[in-house]
């Protein structure tokens, strides 16, 4: 009996750095090609390349996330919450509502920079597109780092 559930700890372990490596590794990617996609495609195919990535790739993030979320809290699980374990909770929670708002600011934002399109000579709208990248850059920096606070954690606790 115990073999078995150490190898059922050791499947779910593996799930959850699979999460981790696909939501992580998605994010550093996904900086490197907005960097280069900002210096080499024009800004009205740079709008649908990003809704069309974003469409792509939310099904993929939102699965490694929430896999990774919740092999971690299976493995918890078996722990006494206290302590590190306990601060793993509202980090993830903190990650889950950061991405909820990112992805909703995401989908605002392409809204704004398409009517920016259709409007080059409206200040007042592109006024609002720079405020609206201010808190977009916020809140990728916030998901940055409660993923890696995450993945500290989670580091913390297997060793």
């Amino acid at each position: 009996m115990y073999k078995r559930i150490m190898a059922v700890r050791s499947v779910v372990a593996f799930l959850a750095l699979l999460g981790a490596c696909i939501w992580i590794g998605g994010s550093a990617t996904l900086a490197v090609v907005a960097r280069v996609a900002r210096r080499q495609i024009d800004s009205r195919s740079r709008v649908a390349f990003f809704r069309a990535l974003g469409r792509s790739y939310l099904p993929l993030a939102a699965t490694a996330l929430a896999l990774a979320l919740a092999a971690g809290a299976w493995l918890l699980g078996f722990d006494d919450l206290h302590g590190i374990a306990l601060a793993t909770l509202p980090t993830g929670a903190g990650l889950v509502l950061a991405v909820f708002a990112g992805v909703t600011q995401a989908r605002a934002m392409t809204r704004l920079r398409t009517r920016l399109l259709e409007q080059p000579a409206d200040a007042t709208l592109a006024l609002r597109v720079q405020r609206a990248a201010v808190l977009a850059a916020a809140l990728r920096a916030t998901i940055g780092l409660l993923s890696l606070a995450l993945l500290a954690l989670a580091g913390i606790l297997i060793s």
